[in-house]
């Protein structure tokens, strides 16, 4: 069992894809979105970011097209409400020193919390956001962990793809 979960990371990415913490599988097994039901994969390929599906144990292959995945707060747990305020309090410091070290054009979180909370907004939008974060454009997409039913594996995809079609 890993404490956390590694960062899939480099320098200068086209997107680094933020999740909120790493999910108990995830730590468990030291690879992002391994969740049964967890749609992130599929949902790269989709959207055209990949151009076949990664499978979980081959996280760090996504590199290779420009993306990356890191999490706000490191801690996992089995779901993201089980996070306190206080924590993503303490972690925003060190993820926005991260940010800065890596510069992603592209930094995108995965869900509204993270950023909400980062941010100081109660409200934030879907999509690129008015902000940047160093020298990173700021968007903010579903969350495609199985447990976020109120998207469709069509409206995720759509989502992401915006994405993509800013960076190309």
């Amino acid at each position: 069992m890993h404490d956390t979960l590694p960062d899939v990371i480099a320098d200068d990415l086209l997107v680094l894809f933020c999740g909120i913490n790493p999910g108990l599988r995830a730590a468990a097994t030291g690879h992002h979105f391994m969740g049964r039901s967890n749609r992130f994969w599929r949902v790269l390929h989709l959207a055209g970011f990949t151009p076949h599906e990664i499978a979980p144990e081959r996280d760090r292959d996504v590199l290779r097209y420009g993306c990356g995945m890191t999490s706000v707060v490191e801690r996992p747990t089995a779901r993201a409400d089980q996070l306190s305020q206080e924590e993503f309090a303490a972690a925003a410091t060190g993820f926005e020193h991260k940010v800065a070290r890596y510069a992603p054009h592209h930094l995108a979180f995965l869900g509204k919390a993270a950023y909400s909370v980062l941010s100081g907004q109660r409200e934030v939008g879907w999509g690129r956001q008015a902000a940047e974060m160093g020298t990173s454009r700021i968007w903010v997409l579903p969350n495609p962990s199985g447990r976020n039913r109120a998207f469709s594996l069509e409206q995720l995809v759509a989502a992401y793809r915006e994405l993509r079609a800013a960076i190309s």
